[in-house]
């Protein structure tokens, strides 16, 4: 009597690509983009170079697939806390909170982008991380404005430069971000959130 044979499990196109989207941005953030190849990204995902290309043309595809699902997914949550009609300060607390939160789910994709982004935004295909920075500063400047002007924030605040404090203070938790740590991205967020605001000193 012929033994059944057990079923094999498939791993669907998109899951797969997925998965090597996911590799490939963990290579990208620990060795560098430039100094990465489709060999190393395959030999990580245990296949053979020429498979990759099945899913993908060049690792500039890769790339760019990783940093623009990354930023399409922060300004969606950033566009609804800035469409939410907050009042500064909320709208400051949701954004460094949303920011946290795009860490635990891109951490890799943060840390290229953090690494990456001034010198891949000189090339046309990349042109779109330069216009999401500007998008980005304008964003954060304008909610900072609001702030002052509503006497919610020192009226003597430098917002340019408390906008590269918070945003260098913020995306530099990528470098060390784990998901899964012992806190969560959004105790890491008030934590931020209570430095930021209200200081570290005792209040007398």
């Amino acid at each position: 009597m012929p033994t059944k044979k057990s079923p094999q499990v498939s791993v669907s196109a998109p899951a797969r690509r997925h998965e090597l989207l996911r590799t490939a941005a963990e290579v990208f953030a620990e060795q560098g983009y430039n100094a990465t190849t489709v060999r190393t990204i395959a030999d990580h995902a245990g296949m053979l170079a020429g498979s990759l290309y099945y899913h993908f043309d060049s690792k500039e595809s890769m790339l760019e697939e990783i940093l623009r699902t990354f930023l399409d997914e922060l300004w969606d949550g950033y566009d609804t806390v800035l469409d939410a009609g907050l009042g500064a300060r909320e709208t400051l607390q949701a954004l460094v909170t949303e920011s946290f939160r795009e860490i635990d789910r891109h951490r890799a994709a943060v840390a290229i982008y953090q690494k990456e982004s001034r010198q891949l935004a000189a090339q046309e295909r990349f042109a779109f991380l330069a216009e999401s920075q500007r998008k980005f500063e304008k964003a954060w400047l304008a909610t900072l404005e609001r702030g002052v002007a509503d006497r919610v924030f020192r009226d003597d605040l430098d917002v340019r430069l408390t906008y590269r404090f918070v945003r260098d203070t913020v995306w530099v938790a990528a470098s060390w971000y784990r998901p899964g740590g012992q806190h969560s991205a959004e105790e890491i967020a008030r934590q931020y959130l209570s430095m930021v605001l209200d200081g570290i000193a005792v209040r007398t």
